[in-house]
């Protein structure tokens, strides 16, 4: 079976940044360029409206209704389709004047081309009849001087985007491109005295211009986009680089190394061991990695070395046995730390009670409660805090180790101290307490490796009718010692 190429999530990434960018940068600037050409399209179109209704206002609708009434006739047409195939001006002029029409023609033709000359966006101004909705053709009543007289009547075919329209009124402004080039056109209505439509003064501003401008803007608009585009692409792709890719391809790397086995440290197993603190994801991922794999590390090592603690505790046990005389085989251990029951320390409180009472006790009680268990176990688990306690019992059975030691809580030990261990009370007393000063305040090692209790120690005294009476003192002499702990460190709670 064919495995499918790898696709990192460092080119998903990349990837994604850039399309984001470039979509956005191009987005928003064709944005930007079609809120402008509008603007400028409706600039033009305004021009365009606002002349063609000038211009509609200052012409004589009665006029121009006589003037319709004229070019529409048959008998002109024909005279005009004459005078457009000679060339010949002056039958049209001849005609016009035979009408009564001819000076008030000029008059406002006059008027026209001079609004026209005034104006220089303005391209051509003409009053034309439009016809129905139906219609092909529109008749031009009157043009400029540029236009030949016979151009009055004259039936033009109708531009393609006013198909279809009827002028009932005024005709919204039109940007097309046509044999004229680009032109914005508008067509304001001349009424007659009874409402109705003589005929539309038409305006058409030029746009040409404008026009090449306008592609020759999209055209720099977009230059700059990809430009802009490919400066931010970079810089996201570098802080990407930095905060994602990088600390992933670290981790994905380390993570290949990781060789686990029994009785191997972390170092040879090459547990991930990374400088990541960007505080986010990727932190967590690598702290929850790193855990996993020194937990597989130690269980492997427990494993490995269970027979071997294993014995080592029962040869512990065999040896406080024949120190202590007191202890038989059969007397119950501590599961975890393999050290004195709570069972076995009541059947140690009555030999001491039948010594009470015989006259011929000589001993002492030390009680040690851990400090910061809980914490340990809330923060880093109890296999962690299991390790705590291990420790610290270690600690204890160092320190006495000619005395037998007991658990009696979950973090409570007793040790009963007799022969020379008895002897050098106050001796080991300092001593234990200082080496969990030692292992508390160090700076290197785990939470769960610095170990602390707080340690109390009592004397059998004659007045003591019981082993219960030593041991209360050494409890409270303990919390004192407890007190003085939370009061420098601080407690947990």
């Amino acid at each position: 079976m064919n495995k499918k190429k790898r696709f990192s999530i460092g080119r998903k990434m990349y990837l994604f940044v850039i399309i984001i960018i470039l979509v956005s940068t191009l987005g928003t600037a064709g944005m930007s360029h079609y809120i402008n050409a509008n603007q400028i399209d409706e600039y033009y179109k305004t021009i365009a409206r606002d002349s063609a209704r000038n211009l509609a206002s200052f012409l004589d609708a009665d006029y121009f209704s006589k003037l319709k009434e004229m070019a529409v006739s048959e008998e002109y047409q024909a005279i005009r389709d004459q005078a457009e195939e000679e060339d010949n001006e002056e039958i049209i002029q001849e005609y016009i004047e035979n009408a009564g029409l001819w000076e008030q023609y000029q008059e406002s033709r006059a008027f026209l081309v001079n609004y026209l000359e005034h104006m220089d966006n303005i391209k051509y101004l003409y009053v034309v009849v439009w016809g129905d909705s139906n219609a092909t053709h529109d008749m031009y009543l009157m043009d400029d001087y540029d236009n030949p007289l016979y151009e009055t009547g004259y039936y033009e075919l109708r531009e393609e985007e006013l198909l279809g329209m009827e002028a009932l009124g005024e005709v919204e402004p039109t940007i097309s491109h046509g044999d004229w080039g680009w032109l914005c056109s508008a067509y304001a209505p001349i009424y007659a005295e009874d409402g109705s439509i003589i005929c539309h003064v038409g305006c058409d501003v030029e746009m040409n211009e404008i026009m090449e401008d306008r592609q020759q803007h999209l055209i720099y608009i977009l230059i700059g986009s990809l430009l802009f585009s490919a400066l931010i692409s970079i810089g996201a792709l570098l802080f990407n680089n930095r905060i994602i890719v990088t600390p992933l391809n670290s981790l994905t790397m380390e993570m290949k190394k990781f060789t686990p086995a029994e009785n191997t440290d972390y170092e040879t197993a090459h547990v991930v061991n990374l400088n990541i603190q960007s505080r986010d994801e990727i932190q967590d991922i690598y702290e929850e990695i790193h855990t996993m794999q020194t937990r597989i590390i130690d269980y492997l090592n427990d494993l490995s070395t269970l027979q071997k603690d294993k014995e080592k505790a029962e040869n512990d046990i065999k040896d406080k046995e024949q120190q202590i005389g007191e202890i038989t085989r059969t007397a119950y251990r501590d599961a975890l730390t393999s050290v004195g029951s709570k069972i076995a320390y009541i059947e140690k409180c009555n030999l001491l009670n039948q010594k009470i009472e015989a006259g011929t006790a000589e001993f002492a009680i030390v009680m040690v409660d851990m400090n910061n268990l809980k914490k340990i176990n809330d923060t880093y688990g109890h296999k962690a805090g299991d390790a705590y306690i291990k420790g610290c019992c270690r600690i204890i059975c160092e320190v006495y180790k000619h005395s037998p030691v007991y658990r009696i809580g979950g973090d409570e030990f007793i040790v009963v101290l007799q022969g020379r261990d008895y002897q050098a009370r106050l001796e080991h007393i300092y001593k234990l307490r200082e080496i969990f000063e030692e292992t508390y305040t160090k700076e290197e090692g785990e939470p769960w490796e610095k170990y602390s209790a707080s340690v109390g120690m009592a004397e059998y005294a004659s007045d003591d009718s019981t082993v219960d009476f030593v041991f209360k003192r050494a409890d409270r002499a303990m919390y004192e010692e407890k007190q003085l702990f939370k009061k420098k460190y601080g407690s947990y709670r």
